[in-house]
């Protein structure tokens, strides 16, 4: 019976601290350090990307060279460097594990991807890192108004 009783305050327990520790929602619209666009993260799409997150381009703040119709010529596929950027992907298979959420960064201003970082830190403020190795770089963006 003492032991039955245990294993129950016990699991009790553990679900009680287990809304703790899962990673806060990150979807809406986010505004990077840089401030020259809007990221719109929302879920992915497709039955296959089982409740990943995604972020695409939504607007840029700041005047393009190629105004809304910029290409992504830095993409190392030579393929890709037609696409538009508005509405391009550049957060991409952000799955929650732990408080954080995990998944791939790409840079359009190199034509580079990053293991990366993302958690909510407040009302209005999303952390991002982006990795190579052991070494990350984090910027803080807000939510867009």
């Amino acid at each position: 019976m003492m032991m039955r009783l245990r294993m129950m305050a016990l699991a009790i327990g553990l679900a009680m601290a287990t809304p703790g520790n899962a990673a806060k929602p990150v979807a809406g619209r986010w505004v990077p350090a840089e401030k020259d666009a809007v990221i719109l993260i929302a879920p992915c799409g497709g039955p296959a990307s089982k409740g990943a997150m995604c972020g695409t381009i939504d607007r840029f703040l700041t005047p393009q060279p190629g105004g809304t119709d910029q290409r992504d010529i830095n993409n190392p596929d030579p393929a890709k460097r037609k696409n538009r950027l508005l509405g391009s992907t550049i957060l991409s298979g952000f799955t929650a594990d732990g408080d954080v959420w995990r998944g791939q960064i790409y840079d359009p201003k190199n034509g580079k991807s990053y293991r990366s970082i993302i958690r909510r830190k407040g009302a209005g403020t999303l952390e991002v890192k982006g990795c190579i190795g052991p070494f990350c770089q984090t910027q803080v963006w807000k939510i867009a108004s």
